[in-house]
């Protein structure tokens, strides 16, 4: 019991962490939170579902075109909401506002478009459980554990062996510095964004299919931003971490003790942890980035 209930804590941490990272990516750059982010995930899951319904597109293909799909809806997310606001120098609270219109604003636009129905992946992984040490894990979580981990890891080492990957650590510091040694600020958001998108694109197609597809799916992303919040907003490594022991402690929350306040314990280990560290497990105070 207690494996089996690790390792679904396991996959569905993997897939907070996905969506963590991608807000810890954008608020690490900007500094605001992009409450944008639940709603380009809830459309990868629907571009992934469509592509397998409607195109006939093998889940490899799927998740492609996701993850394409996904990096260029948060682009085009940058450059029509937050561009404008970072050239006139705005605060972060107008940045935040944009992006909960944005949010709002996508939401109703499948409503209107697609409808309120709810859609459930075509069945891609055996239902045959593969055992454990003693404990059965679905086909699904055990590959959600798999590629989120390779996701991960491969934006780990572009981030510290690339030159764009250390420019996007450097801005994280301090962008002006930044754009002062030659680096394009406004491409570097852009792809900041785009590399958001992309996470987005596999950790929505990864929901969609451990659970359902639907317009207000965007909200379960809260979750994630609470793993980001958890493990320091603006730090990569936290934000796995986070989503990890977030996805863990519910699940046992849930096997053991009750599923009926799984988010109320979510909530609760949020707050009582700002209380004890303001900055989250791996962030830290900055009065001035050098």
């Amino acid at each position: 019991m207690f494996v089996q209930t690790l390792l679904t804590g396991l996959a569905i941490g993997g897939i907070y962490a996905l969506m963590a990272v991608g807000y810890s990516l954008v608020f690490s750059i900007l500094n605001f939170s992009n409450f944008a982010y639940g709603s380009i995930i809830m459309l990868a899951a629907y571009i992934s579902y469509f592509a397998m319904t409607k195109l006939g597109a093998p889940i490899s293909l799927a998740v492609i075109l996701s993850i394409l799909g996904a990096a260029a809806l948060c682009f085009l997310n940058e450059r029509l909401a937050y561009s404008p606001l970072r050239k006139r120098r705005a605060s972060s609270l107008f940045f935040m506002i944009s992006a909960m219109g944005t949010a709002i604003f996508l939401e109703n636009l499948v409503y209107a478009v697609v409808g309120a129905h709810f859609y459930a992946f075509p069945a891609v992984f055996t239902r045959t459980n593969l055992s454990f040490f003693g404990a059965s894990i679905a086909v699904l979580d055990l590959f959600a554990i798999i590629f989120s981990a390779i996701t991960i890891f491969a934006l780990h080492m572009f981030l510290q062996k690339s030159r764009t990957g250390i420019a996007i650590r450097a801005a994280s510091y301090d962008i002006q510095v930044c754009s002062l040694n030659g680096v394009n600020n406004g491409a570097l958001i852009g792809l900041v964004f785009g590399l958001a998108g992309g996470l987005a694109g596999v950790s929505g197609t990864f929901l969609g299919m451990k659970y359902i597809v639907y317009p207000t799916m965007g909200w379960i992303t809260n979750k994630a931003y609470i793993a980001a919040v958890i493990g320091g907003l603006g730090s990569l490594p936290g934000a796995v971490v986070g989503g990890i022991l977030l996805g863990v402690l519910e699940t046992f929350v849930s096997a053991y003790v009750s599923s009926v306040i799984r988010d109320v314990f979510s909530f609760s280990l949020l707050v009582l942890l700002l209380m004890v560290m303001p900055t989250g497990l791996f962030g830290r105070f900055l009065e001035e980035k050098v």
